[in-house]
């Protein structure tokens, strides 16, 4: 099998099938395009699941990268993905909008997956080599993978939010968990108190020194310096600001507000389908604005891009049923023969028909109930080439962090949220262009690429020391035939 120097483990491939199923193409999203130029750079492979249940696929090249399939039988993906995953992990960490379910069958499944990819990066990664794990679905993977290659570094990125303790401590298998995740030598999150909640977990459930950033970790009779800290994803930013220069981008925008009746402004929420993302207290505070007479259908009109997601999940079913309701409700209540107050689309668009749409809207409505990041927001704010539009933003979202120039809003005040509306429906373009100046700053100075960078410099800290230990015990093992354990790291070289 072919060795990699550098290999990402992630739930899935970062490809998709050809609608002829005859071959591949790249998959959409951040990720992969922050990975590319590592990944060609080092000659990569990426470990992950082809996206089909019961269908193994041998290992394969695509544009440079070494791909190794993961296979999943259906009942993998019922119990572990659809299971564990989406129904124990991601609603307990999104604050448990949604009651997550705890059952012991799904944790079994979680261990024997995580143990399967942990496995095939084994195998297809190099002596000394650095792997980097991907969130949630795998979070058992770092330790499984240090036990089987103690030569590795290993890296684990958390895309998503990590709960307060209260929260945490609800998880049956909380303990096995943050070993999991300890076995890395860097864990990554979104925010700062992401990092700060992992970090009391472990001296609450596991009893070990946290120090700044760095955990200790015991490791036989020797300790260990694991690194836990923030590491903010971003976007691509410049492939949106050149799609949002293309006439014929801009042309598609004027096309969709022709479309919409020419309201004076189009206020545009984007999502997936969940219940994480506050779809729900977003309609109910657009349908008052409109039953109060501050906004009329006539002078704006909402538009709002659900995608399909998790169709099979029943809290998701539920959650489309509720929003399809609750638009029509709207809709029958204020439409006209010619203007719309909601103009839903439960589908999915490629990139450019949704930058066509944020050029075509004049507000962005981002009101997340929890959320990791949120790269809507950054990529709403990278196209808007005209230095318009007003960002009404989470504070429950990471993106808050870094987009302070936004109007941050909480989005279980209902009010609250109305009055940020009608105040972005009113903003004079002198401050929608200093607001929007700062933001896309903040945007274009720290993209995908740079968290990348970021994330695997600090990562390279300790791989040039475990490079080091074992340079050390190979001189050790030829003077005396012995191999030292691995050289615990020292905090303040980890940064």
């Amino acid at each position: 099998m072919t060795q990699a120097d550098f290999v990402v483990v992630a739930n899935r491939l970062p490809v998709d099938r050809t609608p002829d199923d005859e071959g591949w193409r790249r998959s959409p999203g951040g990720l992969v395009t922050a990975l590319e130029p590592v990944m060609r750079r080092a000659e990569g492979a990426w470990v992950g699941w082809a996206g089909q249940a019961d269908t193994a696929v041998e290992p394969f090249e695509f544009e440079g990268t070494h791909l190794v399939p993961v296979t999943l039988s259906a009942a993998d993906v019922e119990l572990y993905y659809e299971g564990f995953s989406n129904d124990t992990i991601w609603p307990l960490y999104h604050d448990v909008i949604a009651a997550p379910t705890y059952k012991r069958a799904w944790w079994d499944a979680y261990v024997k997956v995580n143990r399967r990819f942990a496995e095939a990066a084994a195998d297809v990664a190099a002596e000394g080599g650095i792997v980097w794990v991907q969130d949630y679905q795998l979070q058992l993977v770092p330790k499984m993978l240090r036990e089987l290659r103690p030569d590795l570094t290993i890296g684990y990125f958390h895309h998503i939010p990590f709960p307060a303790y209260g929260l945490y401590a609800q998880l049956p298998w909380r303990k096995q968990v943050l070993e999991g995740l300890l076995g890395a030598d860097v864990i990554g999150f979104q925010r700062v108190a992401d990092a700060g909640n992992f970090a009391r977990a472990v001296r609450r459930q596991l009893r070990y020194e946290t120090k700044a950033s760095g955990i200790l970790v015991p490791e036989g009779e020797t300790t260990r310096v694991a690194l836990a800290k923030a590491f903010p994803i971003s976007i691509d930013a410049e492939s949106y600001i050149e799609l949002a220069q293309k006439p014929e981008i801009q042309q598609r925008a004027k096309e969709i507000r022709e479309g919409l009746g020419n309201p004076r402004k189009i206020l545009l929420g984007v999502d997936r389908l969940d219940y994480t993302k506050g779809i729900r207290h977003r309609l109910k505070a657009w349908g008052e604005l409109l039953e109060d007479g501050r906004a009329t259908v006539e002078d704006a009109t909402l538009v709002q891009v659900a995608s399909p997601s998790r169709e099979r999940v029943e809290a998701y079913v539920q959650l489309r049923d509720e929003i399809e309701m609750t638009v029509g409700r709207i809709n029958g209540d204020h439409d006209t023969t010619t203007h719309t107050a909601i103009r839903y689309l439960h589908q999915s668009y490629p990139r450019e028909e949704m930058v066509a749409l944020f050029l075509a809207a004049d507000i962005m409505l981002v009101t997340a109930l929890r959320d990791g990041m949120n790269l809507v927001a950054k990529e709403y704010v990278a196209s808007r080439v005209d230095n318009r539009g007003v960002l009404l933003l989470s504070e429950f979202a990471g993106a808050a962090d870094e987009m302070g120039s936004a109007l941050l809003i909480n989005p279980h005040d209902i009010d609250g949220m109305k009055d940020a509306i009608v105040r972005a429906l009113e903003m004079p373009a002198a401050e929608q262009g200093r607001r929007m100046r700062a933001l896309r700053k903040r945007v274009r100075d720290h993209d995908v690429e740079d968290w990348s960078e970021d994330f695997l410099e600090a990562l390279s800290v300790f791989h040039e020391k475990a490079s080091s230990a074992a340079a050390a015990a190979q001189i050790t093992a030829d003077d005396d035939g012995s191999t030292p354990e691995r050289e615990p790291i020292d905090e303040t070289d980890a940064g």
